[in-house]
C-alpha cells in the first residue's frame, strides 16, 4: 500500500514535531517524512497520516512521538567525530581545570553514546593520574530508545575498528560466545557518564554545577532561526566563565544574537 499526506496532514504533524522538539520540517521534506513514515502506519495497520496523528498524540506514554523522531531524524555519529574538539578538550579546557582536577561536561545530543564515551577516553587518556580527577560527563538525547542503547555501552565492533588497537583494548571488553563481534564500554568509562532524556525545548535544564563544556554538534540544523538563538541563550546560562560550547562543523551562530566568543572554528567562550 503506498501512503500519500495531504498538505493540511503534514501541516499539522510538522507543527507537533516543532512545538515538542524544536525540529523544523519545511515543504521540502514532504517526501522524506512520508518515506520514512509509511513502514510505520503499516505496522501499526493504519490507513492515513490523520490516523497516525491521532496515535501519536493520545499516546501518553509519548513512545509513538520518540518513535515518529527516530525515523524522521539522522542519529549518525562515530567515535572521535570531528577530532579537533577532543584535540581542544585536551590541549586547552584539560590544563585549564588542571588546579582543581574537576570537570563538568553536558553532551547534550548524545544520540547513541559514541560522543559522550569519546569525551570520557579523551579526559581519561590525556591526565597522569584519572583518579585523582572528578569527571562528570551528562549525556541527554530527547530519544529514549538511544539513551538506552547509549546507556548499555555495547557496539558492533566495526565501530571501534577505526581506534588505535591499544585505545580500544584499554577502553572495551570484548565479546565471546553468543557476543562474539560486538565490545562493551569498561566500567571505568561509563562510570564517568550520566545518561538522562532531556528536551532541549524545556524552560530549564537539570543542571545545576556550572559546565565546562556544552557539546551541542549536528543537532541544531534541524533548528529554525529564532530555535537555534533561544537555545544558545539558554546554554550561556549553564557555562561557567571562561567555558566552552562546541556545535557541529556543519552549523553557525554568525547569523543569530548570542554572548560568546568565537576562538576557534565550531568553538565558542563564555568570556569571563
Amino acid at each position: 500500500m503506498e501512503f500519500t499526506i495531504t498538505a493540511d496532514e503534514y501541516r499539522r504533524l510538522c507543527a507537533l514535531i516543532y512545538e515538542e522538539s524544536g525540529i523544523a520540517l519545511g515543504e521540502q521534506k514532504t517526501s522524506l517524512v512520508v518515506s520514512r513514515l509509511s513502514k510505520r502506519l503499516r505496522e501499526l495497520g493504519l490507513a492515513t497520516f490523520t490516523e497516525y496523528y491521532e496515535k501519536v498524540t493520545t499516546d501518553r506514554t509519548g513512545e509513538e512521538f520518540t518513535r515518529m523522531l527516530d525515523l524522521i531524524s539522522t542519529n549518525k555519529t562515530d567515535f572521535f567525530r570531528e577530532p579537533k574538539h577532543f584535540d581542544f578538550l585536551r590541549e586547552r579546557v584539560l590544563p585549564e581545570c588542571s588546579r582543581t582536577k574537576r570537570i563538568r561536561i553536558w553532551s547534550s545530543a548524545c544520540s547513541s553514546g559514541e560522543e559522550p564515551y569519546t569525551i570520557a577516553m579523551t579526559l581519561y587518556d590525556s591526565v597522569e593520574n584519572p583518579a585523582e580527577w572528578d569527571f562528570k560527563i551528562l549525556a541527554s538525547d530527547l530519544s529514549t530508545r538511544v539513551l538506552a542503547k547509549a546507556a548499555a555501552g555495547v557496539y558492533d565492533e566495526e565501530r571501534v575498528r577505526m581506534l588505535p588497537p591499544d585505545m580500544v583494548k584499554r577502553h572495551f571488553l570484548k565479546g565471546r560466545g553468543e557476543r562474539a563481534g560486538l565490545v562493551k564500554v569498561k566500567p571505568h568509562l561509563s562510570g564517568m557518564i550520566q545518561f538522562r532524556r532531556v528536551n532541549l525545548m524545556d524552560e530549564r535544564f537539570p543542571i545545576k554545577t556550572p559546565l565546562d563544556v556544552v557539546f551541542c554538534r549536528n543537532v541544531m540544523i534541524y533548528f529554525d532561526h529564532d530555535t537555534q538563538e533561544t537555545l544558545v541563550n539558554k546554554f550561556h546560562s549553564y557555562i561557567k566563565p571562561g567555558g566552552y560550547l562546541f556545535i557541529g562543523h556543519s552549523e553557525s551562530l554568525q547569523w543569530i544574537t548570542h554572548p560568546f566568543k568565537l576562538i576557534a572554528p565550531t568553538i565558542y567562550r563564555k568570556e569571563t
